[in-house]
C-alpha cells in the first residue's frame, strides 16, 4: 500500500518503521521518567480511543507517564485553555491534534517556545513549521482516504448521476485533504458525475446539513460523508426518510460497520489504522525526547473496506473481534 498524499508543507511520507525504539533506547526512556500530556480534539469516537490507546500502551513501555489526556470537543477555545494551562506543567512533551489549524496556531507556538516539545497529529497549525515549532505530524494518508472513497462510491453510480459530498466546515488539514481528493478523483475518473458539497460545523449539525442536501436535492445517488462520527448522523437522517441511497465514508467505526455488513447504505469504508498511528506518535515522542531527529511526516496508508472484508478488517484495525451484529449482518451467525 503505497501513499499518494503529500505533507502540510509538501514533505513525502515517511512509513511508520522509519522510527524505532531498540531494547537500549527503551531502557534509556525509562530512566528518564519522562511526563507527557496528549491534547485531542475528541476522546469520544472509536479512531480517537484507539488512537489513545496505541500512545499509551508505547510510552508505558518506556516508563513515560501520561499525567493527563485532554478532550477539547472540537473547541479551539478548549484546546487553547489546555495547552497554556499545561505550559505550566513540568512536561517534556505534548501530543496534540489541533483542533483549528488557524484559531489555535498561536498557543502551540507557545508550547514549543516554552521548551516542551510538540508532536502533531493529523493536522499542523497554519504557519507551524516541522523541526522548528513542531517535531513531527504522524496522520493517515488522508488524500488516499478520499481518493479510496471515490473509488469505492463510484462503481454503484449509474451514468450521469448526482452524488453529494458532505465536508467539515473547518481548516483541518485530515479532512481537508479527504474531501479534496475525493472531488478530484470523481473530477478525473468520473466526470459525468455531478457533485454537490454541503458542510457542516459539528458533528451534532451533520443531519441538519443533510437535511438541506436532501431537500435541495433529492434526486441523489450516492453520498461521501468525511469520517464515521457524523455520518451516523446523516444515516439516521436517511432512516428518518425511508431513503437509501450509497454511501461511503472514512472510518470503521461501529454502526457505519455495521450498516456495511447488512447491506447498506454504507457500502464501502476508507479506513485509517489509529492503533498502528498511536504507536508511532509515541514512538516518535520518545525519539524526539531522546535527542534523535525524526521525519517531518509520518504517514500510514488507508485499508478500503468492503461487505467481504469487513469482518477480517474490523480485527486488523481494532485488534478485537467483530461485533455479534456484524457477523450476523453477514449471516456469520447460525
Amino acid at each position: 500500500m503505497t501513499i499518494v498524499g503529500l505533507g502540510p508543507h509538501g514533505e513525502p511520507a515517511a512509513a511508520p518503521e522509519r522510527v524505532t525504539l531498540l531494547p537500549q533506547d527503551i531502557a534509556a526512556a525509562r530512566a528518564r521518567h519522562l511526563r507527557v500530556a496528549v491534547v485531542m480534539h475528541t476522546v469520544q469516537s472509536d479512531w480517537a480511543k484507539h488512537l489513545i490507546q496505541g500512545i499509551v500502551a508505547v510510552l508505558g513501555d518506556c516508563g513515560a507517564i501520561v499525567i493527563e489526556t485532554v478532550d477539547c470537543d472540537f473547541s479551539p477555545d478548549l484546546q487553547i485553555a489546555a495547552l497554556d494551562r499545561l505550559r505550566g506543567e513540568r512536561l517534556d512533551a505534548i501530543i496534540s491534534l489541533p483542533v483549528d489549524n488557524a484559531v489555535v496556531a498561536e498557543a502551540h507556538k507557545r508550547v514549543s517556545a516554552a521548551g516542551i516539545k510538540l508532536v502533531l497529529v493529523d493536522n499542523a497549525p497554519t504557519g507551524l513549521l516541522p523541526g522548528k515549532d513542531y517535531v513531527s505530524l504522524i496522520s493517515a494518508d488522508n488524500f488516499g482516504l478520499g481518493k479510496m472513497a471515490a473509488e469505492l462510491l463510484a462503481r454503484q453510480l449509474p451514468e450521469n448521476a448526482k452524488a453529494g459530498l458532505i465536508g467539515f466546515d473547518a481548516d483541518f488539514f485530515a479532512t481537508n485533504e479527504r474531501e479534496l481528493a475525493f472531488a478530484r478523483w470523481m473530477e478525473i475518473n468520473r466526470p459525468d458525475v455531478q457533485l454537490t458539497t454541503t458542510r457542516f460545523s459539528a458533528v451534532a449539525s451533520a443531519g441538519t446539513a443533510t437535511e438541506k442536501l436532501l431537500d435541495q436535492h433529492p434526486d441523489l445517488q450516492g453520498l461521501f460523508v468525511v469520517w464515521d462520527t457524523p455520518c451516523d448522523e446523516v444515516l439516521a437522517v436517511m432512516a428518518n426518510r425511508q431513503i437509501t441511497i450509497p454511501v461511503t465514508t472514512v472510518d470503521l467505526g461501529h454502526n457505519v460497520s455495521v450498516s456495511l455488513a447488512s447491506g447498506g447504505p454504507v457500502i464501502g469504508i476508507s479506513a485509517q489504522q489509529p492503533l498502528l498511528q498511536g504507536q508511532a506518535v509515541a514512538r516518535t515522542t520518545i525519539t524526539t525526547l531522546l535527542g534523535r531527529g525524526c521525519p517531518e511526516w509520518v504517514a500510514l496508508p488507508g485499508i478500503a473496506v468492503t461487505r467481504e472484508t469487513v469482518a477480517e478488517s474490523y480485527q486488523t484495525i481494532w485488534r478485537t473481534p467483530a461485533p455479534r451484529e456484524i457477523l450476523r449482518g453477514l449471516d456469520l451467525l447460525t
